[in-house]
């Protein structure tokens, strides 16, 4: 599977911490920051978006890194990603991304 495909399902290549990363986009990392900050009730400053893709060897935000519990688990379990793992659609953890992203879903059931 694709490297740019996070143990969720997701597509890092489209999300806005890896965006700000490779094009080294301050303002886009101050944005998301903020965005993120309000969405989370956390702080959550523009120094903390910085990302390489949750798959790959390389920077993470600080959420990706240590507090993703489908991260964490998959990585645990040694699996490429959670379509690796039996409990797929019977987990808690990752029905809070598959649950709500069709995309990410299929992606995880091929």
């Amino acid at each position: 599977m694709d490297k740019m495909i996070a143990h969720c399902g997701l597509d890092c290549s489209k999300c806005d911490a890896y965006i700000a990363t490779i094009n080294n986009d301050d303002e886009l990392r101050e944005s998301v920051a903020k965005l993120w900050s309000e969405l989370n009730g956390v702080e959550i400053t523009p120094e903390m978006i910085n990302c390489e893709g949750c798959r790959v060897d390389g920077v993470k935000t600080p959420f990706c890194d240590g507090l993703c519990e489908i991260r964490q688990c998959a990585v645990t379990k040694q699996f490429e990603t959670c379509g690796s793992c039996d409990e797929l659609l019977s987990c808690a953890k990752v029905d809070m991304i598959i649950g709500n992203n069709k995309e990410a879903r299929e992606r995880l059931e091929k």
